[in-house]
């Protein structure tokens, strides 16, 4: 859901929260170490948890700022715009290691904790009439957890390549004159398929504010192979919608291979892309020993997803492939 704004803050606060001409050169936020908590055990109070803090700048440019104390992506968006005196919804999303619209350092449900944080805010905002001339518009749609829903990537060819002002980054404000901000990226994907064919409709965007050295022309966004690879370090620090963040250990191959083809098959049957759900996804049919198992467990864990019936079977069959070693 939209995020509200949040209460104006003293300067002093602000420049606590920035490090004036600190480096940003290949690696870069720094963490304190940490542990997993073992044993199924609750988490411990937060004034005795280990103490996480990640680096962060605006992509377009900025002083470094400091940030922790962040659960989930809403808190995180939070942090980021404290430490620049912005309001929350300013934020579009978030890459990491890179201050380019690269779809493959997209921000999802895990930062590795050696991973320097690039926010992307609102720049321009631009309205786009679209004839749909065939029922696939060749978009995909992602969102940032937090109430917008972009695009992810462009199909080479399609009815949306041809409208060269649309471009991958960009927020979906509005569809034919309806907001739908707030509205999660499957919903947004539906309404964009639902659209009748032979008729024109119009999208207003808003797109990333841009850097001098970030005018470049437009991509496609990235290709699914090695998407939203986790930096190599000590560990992960794992978001999630519901519940509070964890440290874990990197992912190892099974979970990689099977979030990247849980990915793939969301993008196929559903026009989008989200890494968190893929990996939640897996991890709810980790343990469980047939299809039925599996999709009561999904209903119980995502019952706001509708998912259809050979979709599921498709997952279930992929978490296997990938236990067996078959890709």
């Amino acid at each position: 859901m939209p995020l509200g704004l949040r209460k104006k803050k003293n300067k002093s606060k602000e420049s606590s929260n920035l490090v004036e001409n600190e480096e940003v050169d290949g690696v870069g936020g720094s963490a304190s170490k940490s542990s997993v908590n073992g044993g199924g055990l609750p988490p411990p109070p937060a004034s005795l948890r280990p103490k996480l803090v990640f680096h962060t700048q605006l992509a377009h440019g900025s002083p470094t700022g400091r940030i922790e104390g962040f659960t989930n992506v809403k808190e995180l968006y939070s942090k980021i715009a404290e430490a620049f005196n912005l309001s929350p919804p300013e934020i579009l999303f978030c890459t990491l290691n890179t201050h380019k619209i690269d779809m493959e350092k997209l921000l999802g449900g895990q930062i590795g904790l050696e991973d320097f944080i690039f926010a992307h805010i609102k720049g321009q905002k631009k309205e786009v009439e679209i004839f749909k001339a065939e029922e696939a518009l060749g978009l995909t749609i992602t969102d940032n957890g937090a109430g917008y829903a972009f695009i992810k990537r462009i199909k080479e060819g399609s009815v949306v390549d041809t409208v060269k002002v649309i471009c991958v980054g960009d927020h979906i404000e509005c569809i034919n004159g309806k907001n739908i901000v707030g509205t999660r990226h499957y919903e947004v994907a539906r309404m964009l398929k639902e659209l009748p064919k032979g008729e024109a409709f119009t999208l207003k965007l808003v797109e990333p504010m841009k850097a001098f050295d970030m005018l470049e022309p437009r991509s496609r966004g990235a290709k699914p192979a090695g998407e939203n690879k986790i930096a190599s370090g000590r560990g992960t620090l794992r978001l999630r919608s519901k519940g509070p963040a964890t440290v874990e250990e990197v992912p190892t191959e099974f979970e990689e291979k099977a979030v990247k083809k849980v990915d793939d098959l969301l993008e196929s049957y559903m026009g989008i892309r989200d890494t968190e759900l893929a990996a939640t996804m897996v991890e709810v049919g980790r343990d469980k020993n047939n299809p039925d198992e599996f999709a009561m467990a999904l209903d119980e864990t995502l019952g706001d997803f509708a998912f259809p019936d050979e979709f599921v079977f498709d997952v279930w069959g992929a978490i296997g492939d990938a236990k067996q070693g078959r890709f």
